[in-house]
């Protein structure tokens, strides 16, 4: 390989490890707070361009508008989620959390299955984001260069909650103890809406990222990406917002980079982030930016 063809790669894998830090950010801050692994958020990021396709295709609404719905729309399913299947089994055993957000994922998969049938559909991607740049013999398209763009202002936006607002503070306090959170006069509840409301929003971007890049919508597009966003977050450090974007950049490097030098092993491209999982488990569980579990998150 020669170096003109590394940097492409490099560009390449930089925009697919965007795309998985954000989905991957949702995972980690929902664990910080309560605990759970949400095996429903691959789903969120679904269900976020299935809207973006809806909003353009069935309401020709312009594309910016579009997107901002889709994702007031998926923040809105993340809070409404919580509420119905999460809030009822807060003192409940972390078992019966976990096998809910498995039966959430499965029945959004159906549902969309269902209604919107099986069958992959073109999403409508803007002729303005599919233009190429070519910098230094390097190929880009304009897609390829917003969603990294996009992903650090989020991680800057995210951070800035967390550490410089009330809300972010009390988020944080939460991820201690949600019972002494509530003795303080703060609503634990509404934290945590809160929390599920910013990590669907941002299951949402990514997805609508996925579909402009991959331009097709389909109701198990969640399943894979999801799985890969949450060994990103495992590898990052669960429960680290930074780690989840760290670990989702090197599972897109990895995954780009590997191929890139190794053709023939394309047909396995999506087992080595899930090697990836595994070597990180064995040698430094907690993650990359991982902490003791006792300790705060985030």
């Amino acid at each position: 390989m020669d170096v003109l063809t590394f940097f492409q790669q490099m560009v390449n894998g930089f925009s697919l490890g965007s795309m998985y830090a954000l989905i991957a950010i949702g995972y980690t801050m929902v664990y910080g707070v309560l605990r759970l692994i949400n095996f429903a958020h691959g789903d969120i990021m679904m269900v976020g361009a299935f809207l973006g396709y809806t909003f353009m295709e069935v309401f020709q609404l312009p594309f910016t508008l579009s997107i901002l719905l889709a994702v007031v729309v998926s923040s809105l399913l993340g809070i409404f989620m919580d509420k119905i299947a999460y809030k009822p089994l807060r003192e409940a055993p972390k078992i019966s959390l976990l096998i809910t957000a498995i039966g959430i994922s499965f029945f959004l998969e159906n549902a969309f299955t269902v209604f919107a049938g099986g069958v992959p559909r073109a999403f409508p991607v803007p002729s303005y984001m599919e233009n190429v740049i070519n910098v230094a013999n390097i190929t880009f398209s304009v897609s390829s260069i917003t969603v990294p763009l996009v992903t650090l202002v989020l991680l800057l936006g995210i951070l800035y909650v967390l550490y410089k607002t009330k809300y972010g503070m009390a988020i944080r306090a939460l991820s201690f103890d949600i019972k002494t959170v509530n003795l303080m006069g703060i609503d634990a509840n509404l934290i945590i809406s809160i929390v599920f409301a910013l990590g669907s929003a941002l299951a949402a971007v990514g997805g609508l990222f996925w579909a402009i890049n991959y331009p097709s919508v389909e109701p198990m597009m969640g399943v894979l990406v999801g799985l890969k966003a949450f060994a990103a977050a495992v590898v990052g450090g669960i429960g680290s917002v930074t780690g989840a974007v760290i670990g989702g950049f090197i599972i897109g490097f990895t995954e780009v980079v590997v191929i890139a030098f190794f053709p023939e092993l394309g047909g396995y491209k999506d087992a080595f982030a899930f090697v990836f999982l595994i070597l990180v488990l064995l040698f430094k569980p907690t993650g990359i930016m991982g902490e003791d579990l006792e300790k705060s998150r985030f």
